[in-house]
């Protein structure tokens, strides 16, 4: 039987992949028909590449404008080159938009599979029906609108997610040698991507805490100790274990041993800051760092959106203003802190405000700019927000969870620009680490994102305008 199951579900995800390859395709043509020159952030990455292609990798070569490092180009050059010797291609046809542009297709084939297996590592196998939630999940997780718009565009996000997710994989199956040299490739794409390569070992380092908690608190109950009350006991209870722990030479000598590659990668990262005088290269005018703390609560908006069949109920709602009528002080205070938060450090990059064709710019015009108490009104939906993401993550230690909201504050606190591409990665992660929710809800996930799907492919290809001083067609995207 448990053979039998295996064979179907794999019948089931090649049925998936292939068609998912074949829409993907499909839509990939209508790009190329309808995009024949280079468009938005391309103008800077097509050029580049194909200098790459031709042998130019002076930094003469190199545009100034590029903020990424050059792994897109270097791999792409790997994947299109051999397409010359192999199959006589002239170096104009192997160069060319298109082929460039069809590397990250075959990024998108890569993600699917290791999204499934990342599925089948984090999430429980013990039930029949599993095997068709996970091919649900790997389904949605692939086709999630903001990642699979940018799979037909030569950007770094298909890419960068590949090598993040194939760390992660790495890490998970124990071998962090290599998730660490797959965290430099991901690096290599995009530099942020760094603090994932920590995140996997911050997902070692939890794990051993989760098992000496888990004894820690056995010891206690077979102590029978007097409980300790108050709203903040179980906080001091968690901030001694840390203390005690870290006092140990052969618990840090064990973690030693356990993370060093990512240990080594920090270093090299380390030094690329102090060399290069900053994390990024080229244009940095228009990328300056900054404590943008309301860029957490857009993130925890993004997720319910898109993440509402398994975010947002009556039920869940309900338990939510239970819990705040029960600790109504700790959540004014929250709510006090959050409106401080946005009152003091809500930013708009120029970009937002001038660039017409993103959809963030329509979101910033119409929602938070008509009216300057609607960024404090959206303030409690930003803590059910925050709530309801913490809250379907209770499968998961406590230790986890810290690690993963301390990566996400990294990533996304310093961003100035809101972007929703800088959402992608931490919101897979924590995607793909919910437990696996029912079908019905899967279903309706799915429904979703193909909908936003034909919605933003559709505007996108057919819906074009043009600026007052420009002839170029101008269209609008994600």
């Amino acid at each position: 039987m448990g053979a039998g199951m295996a064979q179907l579900e794999g019948y089931y995800f090649s049925a998936a992949l292939s068609c998912t390859f074949l829409v993907s395709c499909l839509l990939f043509s209508a790009f190329s028909r309808a995009l024949r020159e280079p468009y938005m952030d391309e103008i800077f990455h097509l050029p580049q590449a194909q200098r790459y292609c031709e042998g130019h990798f002076s930094l003469s070569q190199w545009d100034p404008m590029i903020t990424t490092l050059p792994g897109l180009y270097l791999l792409s050059v790997g994947v299109v080159k051999p397409a010359s010797w192999i199959f006589g291609w002239s170096e104009h046809v192997v160069c060319s938009i298109g082929m460039l542009r069809f590397v990250n297709l075959l990024f998108s084939v890569g993600n699917f599979y290791l999204l499934y297996l990342l599925l089948r590592k984090v999430q429980p196998r013990h039930k029949a029906a599993s095997c068709i939630q996970r091919i649900l999940s790997t389904l949605t997780l692939a086709i999630f609108p903001t990642l699979y718009f940018f799979n037909f565009l030569y950007y770094t996000e298909a890419g960068s997610m590949f090598f993040t997710l194939f760390a992660y994989l790495m890490c998970l199956y124990g071998n962090h040698k290599t998730s660490a040299l797959l965290g430099f490739c991901g690096f290599m794409f995009r530099q942020t991507n760094i603090i994932w390569a920590i995140f996997c070992a911050g997902n070692v380092i939890a794990q051993k805490l989760t098992e000496a908690w888990k004894t820690e608190l056995q010891k206690k109950k077979e102590e029978r100790p007097t409980p300790v009350k108050g709203p903040f006991s179980e906080f001091r209870k968690i901030l001694q274990f840390l203390l005690a722990y870290s006092m140990s030479f052969k618990n840090l000598s064990m973690l030693l041993l356990l993370t060093w590659p990512y240990i080594l990668l920090m270093f090299l990262f380390c030094a690329f800051v102090a060399v290069n005088g900053g994390i990024v290269i080229g244009d940095r005018s228009s990328h300056e760092a900054c404590l943008h703390f309301p860029q957490l609560f857009y993130f925890f908006s993004f997720t319910l959106f898109f993440s509402f069949p398994h975010l947002l109920s009556l039920n869940k709602i309900r338990a939510f203003l239970c819990l705040v009528w029960k600790r109504r002080i700790q959540f004014f205070v929250i709510t006090l802190v959050s409106i401080f938060l946005v009152w003091k450090f809500t930013y708009a990059h120029k970009y937002l405000l001038a660039d017409n064709r993103h959809y963030t710019f329509y979101v910033w015009k119409r929602v938070f700019q008509r009216y300057e108490i609607v960024k404090y009104l959206l303030v409690p939906v930003y803590i059910f927000a925050g709530w309801s993401i913490a809250d379907s993550l209770k499968s998961k230690s406590i230790f986890w969870n810290l690690m993963f909201f301390i990566c996400l504050f990294t990533v996304i606190v310093p961003q100035k620009l809101l972007e929703f591409r800088y959402f992608i990665l931490p919101y897979v992660i924590y995607r793909l680490n919910i437990p696996l929710p029912p079908t019905s809800r899967l279903v309706c996930e799915l429904g979703c994102y193909a909908i936003v799907n034909v919605l933003t492919f559709y505007i996108f290809l057919n819906k074009t305008f043009q600026w007052p001083n420009s002839q170029d067609i101008q269209r609008f995207m994600w």
